[in-house]
């Protein structure tokens, strides 16, 4: 897209977690049927079970005692949320408040046992974790809510809301879903009055990039919705814009679409400080985004030694081949 110019002001640190650290994590996990998940299918049960670990260490790592969590939606979420009932029931963490993103991570909660609350605007989140569904490489810029949850009308509103009002931010993905050259669509939800003519100004901002369709809530998908287009419980309707040009820059995407008048929110997250657990044939790989100036001796910068499931030894680096790069173990949000 030759109008979006790539542009990256983050420092991104990368930590090597090698799969043996995480030896008998989910080896007797009872089997869940289909491994579906809200937004992306794991077929694959090497998938899950990286997922598995993804979900575990982000739940250790950066969870406390005392929390305000959000509560993500997806299948590494569901597992995240499972995992931390587990931790409260053993006493592991105590006064955990989740804050569901949607009815379906807010159910996973009640059968976890851990207490919710709901979100409003004055309510402080100390971190939230979610899927994602794909990642830009090097920004840490995210698109969430490409496809519409089972049951619900649409959770991109209420989602994003947490995740942008979190301190602390961690996405759950597989490497497949961390990319550099991205395409695809992005879910815009818009007014529905004037909608058509909402759609055609995106559809001209994105000419020759992007096709826009308007979401159906059930049938076949075409440009107008179909005959029975999808309708937020707020009265809003989502547009798939979808691109067929590499995506240059999410945040100059997301800043084009925020212009648009009868557009009321997006599917793209771009946050700071921002983590990625991508899980790796290796194990898993943690990249973190913070801006140039936390790099050296503020408090989101500096190095605090060993990952809490890593048995990496801090003066020698890592090699994470996921990423052709070394660095060395830096423990991520830390004050």
């Amino acid at each position: 897209m030759a109008s979006l110019a790539s542009s990256s002001s983050s420092i991104n640190f990368l930590v090597h977690v090698p799969a043996s650290a995480f030896n008998g994590i989910g080896t007797k996990r009872r089997s869940r049927g289909k491994t579906s998940s809200i937004r992306v299918t794991h077929s694959s049960l090497a998938d899950a079970s990286a997922l598995l670990q993804a979900a575990h260490y982000t739940v250790d790592t950066y969870i406390k005692t005392g929390m305000v969590i959000g509560l993500g939606s997806g299948y590494a979420s569901g597992m995240a949320i499972q995992y931390l009932g587990r931790q409260l029931r053993a006493g592991v963490l105590k006064d955990i408040v989740g804050v569901p993103t949607s009815v379906a991570s807010a159910s996973e909660a009640a059968k976890a046992g851990i207490p919710m609350d709901k979100y409003q605007d004055c309510l402080q989140i100390d971190f939230a974790f979610d899927d994602a569904d794909i990642i830009e490489e090097g920004t840490l810029s995210a698109i969430i809510g490409r496809q519409r949850p089972k049951d619900e009308e649409s959770v991109l509103l209420q989602q994003k809301s947490i995740l942008n009002a979190a301190k602390k931010l961690a996405f759950m993905i597989t490497e497949s879903q961390y990319k550099g050259d991205l395409d695809g669509s992005i879910p815009v939800l818009i007014q529905s009055l004037n909608w058509m003519q909402t759609a055609e100004e995106i559809d001209d901002l994105f000419l020759g990039d992007a096709e826009v369709w308007r979401r159906s809530s059930i049938g076949q998908a075409s440009p107008l919705g179909g005959d029975f287009p999808l309708v937020t419980r707020e009265g809003h309707n989502v547009l798939d814009v979808i691109f067929t040009s590499p995506i240059l820059s999410l945040a100059e995407v997301a800043e084009s679409l925020d212009k648009v008048n009868g557009v009321v929110n997006h599917g793209v997250i771009c946050k700071f400080p921002c983590a990625a657990v991508i899980t790796s044939s290796d194990g898993l790989c943690i990249v973190n985004n913070m801006p140039k100036n936390a790099v050296e001796g503020s408090k989101t910068g500096t190095k605090t030694g060993i990952l809490k499931h890593s048995h990496i030894d801090p003066s020698k680096p890592r090699i994470c081949k996921l990423f052709h790069t070394i660095r060395s173990t830096d423990k991520l949000f830390d004050k």
